[in-house]
């Protein structure tokens, strides 16, 4: 294989060494798939299992080889048989002791395939000079090594031409029918050898379409953990900000009223100590009901009027998005609007925040706005938010109608 292209954010493009795009995945992916010592060590244990399957194809001409008359034949056929034995089984090892480039299947560069492919030919050659046809029957080695390195389309010509130059061509110039038997036994060897090398690398992908779903929910679960957080701190400290200026006004002309807005500051503080640990923790419960409660608090602390709506009627439905909408717009309201009056209106399938304040004076909307959008967008709804024509700013967060007959 190539080297992988760039990592121009989160996806690697991996290319196989003809260049082919065989796969887009994640860069820590590709990292997690990547060569180790161990993995290296693995697939020398898999070279040497795949050469000893093949070796028992070579007693036969061992054999023969042993059992020619002349002194100086037999020593030359078995030791280039040997010497392709080794050759074939170094090929092997060389080519599982490659590291990965990428993810999908290990392999030095093509040049260095086709080097090794010619010098296991070359031999098989060499022994032919002695054995003459019984040689063919070492095209297994051969068809078995073109399923195991060379990609599909390349791998069938290239066993196309060795199956001929090996089982065909010599025996036709013999003037001998082609060799069937030794056809059908690299045919065979290729497919299964083939066959393993897919399945490997099916297997591979799928390790890496898990890693990618593993990222992806990790990723979200961030994202969830981010919003939430600043939309309990957001809240919590603008709160804890406006009663702790208004406990300092207070403590000269009413240390009373100060005393309760310090009391209120701490309880908001441990409040929102407990909101954070439940949301790390994925057990925290915003309801409308609650929120409407602390909306009043923190309205009443900044001395903004609010015309809240009663919690007897509130809808049942939506109550938990309801709830994180009035709290980010309240925390707004209470941080950035410098509004006197504030308002919420509540029906089964909206909820509507407005204020008399400067509204949004050209600006965009921030990280709290554009996370409560994704959370209304995730929950089936669409949130608005835009200025007033009598001045100040308007959030609503609408639903679909829900089905005849449900009271809330």
């Amino acid at each position: 294989m190539s080297a992988p292209e760039p990592d121009s954010g989160r996806t690697v493009q991996v290319r196989d060494l003809w260049g082919r795009r065989t796969l887009s995945c994640s860069a820590v992916a590709s990292r997690a798939v990547e060569d180790s010592p161990e993995s290296i060590t693995r697939r020398r244990r898999l070279g040497w299992v795949f050469a000893a399957v093949w070796s028992v194809y070579l007693i036969a001409p061992l054999r023969t080889a042993w059992e020619l008359d002349d002194p100086a034949s037999r020593i030359y056929t078995l030791t280039v048989i040997i010497a392709f034995g080794l050759a074939y089984i170094g090929s092997y090892w060389y080519l599982l002791r490659s590291p990965s480039i990428g993810p999908i299947w290990p392999s030095p560069p093509g040049r260095t395939v086709f080097l090794m492919l010619g010098v296991q030919f070359a031999f098989l050659v060499a022994i032919a000079v002695t054995l003459h046809g019984q040689a063919a029957r070492l095209g297994i080695y051969l068809a078995s090594f073109i399923a195991f390195t060379l990609p599909i389309p390349l791998g069938i010509a290239t066993l196309s031409a060795v199956m001929l130059a090996t089982t065909v061509v010599p025996q036709l110039i013999a003037g001998s029918p082609p060799d069937y038997d030794t056809l059908e036994s690299m045919a065979m060897a290729a497919f299964a050898v083939g066959g393993i090398r897919q399945l490997i690398q099916r297997n591979q992908q799928l390790t890496i379409a898990r890693l990618q779903l593993t990222e992806l929910a990790i990723a979200e679960e961030r994202l969830r953990v981010g919003r939430d957080v600043h939309d309990i701190l957001g809240h919590s400290l603008t709160v804890i900000t406006v009663k702790t200026e208004l406990a300092q006004r207070l403590l000269e002309v009413d240390p009373e009223r100060a005393k309760q807005e310090l009391a209120d500051v701490e309880r908001l503080a441990r409040e929102s100590l407990a909101g954070v640990r439940s949301t790390v923790g994925g057990l925290r419960e915003v309801s409308l009901a609650g929120e409407l409660g602390n909306a009043r608090t923190a309205l009443r602390a900044a001395e903004i009027e609010a015309d809240l709506p009663d919690s007897d009627t509130l809808p049942v439905r939506h109550s938990v998005v309801f709830g994180w909408v009035l709290r980010e717009a309240v925390t707004n309201i209470v941080r950035h609007s410098g509004a006197r009056h504030a308002t919420v209106r509540v029906t089964p399938t909206s909820i509507e925040v407005g204020d008399d304040g400067g509204g949004l004076g050209g600006q965009g909307y921030g990280s709290g706005l554009t996370g409560l959008s994704e959370r209304v967008r995730a929950a089936g709804g669409t949130l608005t938010v835009a200025n007033r024509p009598e001045g100040g700013l308007r959030v609503l967060a609408s639903f679909p109608a829900e089905p005849m007959g449900d009271p809330r």
